[in-house]
Parts: structure tokens; C-alpha cells; sequence
């Protein structure tokens, strides 16, 4: 009988030693209880027209760029070219373009010309790196 109450007691702390070590599931990622004031949408600015201040289309976003801690830095606006064809791709800083209100849409507005962005420094998108690199360099 005292054998049996041993192993009992064994048995005992052994799966109470098992649960302890069981995995527990993992924790639900962070969550907000709101969204944060003012954030807007990516898809007001991907993909989107972008104007100059005399109402004239000056190019469309091609790409958003996001910096290693998730902020948005920069644009890729293609600019120039006819459905593709002799596009040029350049990067312009995300606050030199604004959203500005127009029949009840935003609208893209940066302070330049298509002139002026067709002559910034072009980029390519190289997909073995998946970066936006210098147009003419070799990856």
C-alpha cells in the first residue's frame, strides 16, 4: 500500500512537472483600441496621379518607400513616357507631396514641373535585390 502511494505521489509530481512545461500558445500580436489621429490609407497615395500646383498631371506614384522602423520617407513617381513606354522613375521625399482636397477626393500636389522631375536622377527596380537602385547601375 505505502508502494502504491509513492507512486502515486511520483506520478503526481511528474505530470505536474509535464504541465509546467507544456508550451503555452503564443500571445495575439499587439493590437490598438484605435486607430491613430489623422493616419490615411496607403492607397491615397500608391498608384495615384500627381500633380503640380497649376492642376496639370505630373506623374503617378509607383511605389511607396517605408524606412527600417515603418516610416514612409520617400515616393518613386514615374513620370514622362506614353502607357509605359519611356517612363522615368524618380524618388521624391514623401513631404514634398501633400493631399490637397478637390470635389470632395484628394488630390497629390508637389511645387515642381514634369520638366523638373524629368530631369532628377532616375531608378530602377532591380527584383533580385527588391530594392529601387541608380538607373544604368549593375546589381
Amino acid at each position: 500500500m505505502k508502494t502504491a502511494a509513492i507512486a502515486a505521489a511520483i506520478a503526481f509530481a511528474l505530470s505536474g512537472d509535464a504541465l509546467a512545461q507544456t508550451p503555452t500558445a503564443p500571445q495575439p500580436a499587439s493590437t490598438l483600441a484605435s486607430l491613430p489621429v489623422n493616419s490615411v490609407t496607403v492607397t491615397n497615395y500608391y498608384k495615384q496621379n500627381v500633380y503640380d500646383s497649376s492642376d496639370t498631371k505630373i506623374g503617378e506614384v509607383a511605389d511607396v518607400l517605408v524606412d527600417a522602423e515603418g516610416r514612409v520617407t520617400a515616393l518613386i513617381v514615374s513620370v514622362g513616357g506614353f502607357l509605359g513606354v519611356g517612363e522615368k522613375d524618380v524618388a521624391v521625399p514623401f513631404t514634398a507631396v501633400r493631399n490637397v482636397p478637390k470635389d470632395g477626393k484628394w488630390r497629390l500636389v508637389m511645387n515642381t514641373s514634369k520638366d523638373a522631375l524629368k530631369a532628377a536622377p532616375g531608378y530602377t527596380y532591380d527584383r533580385t535585390k527588391t530594392q529601387w537602385v541608380p538607373e544604368g547601375s549593375k546589381g
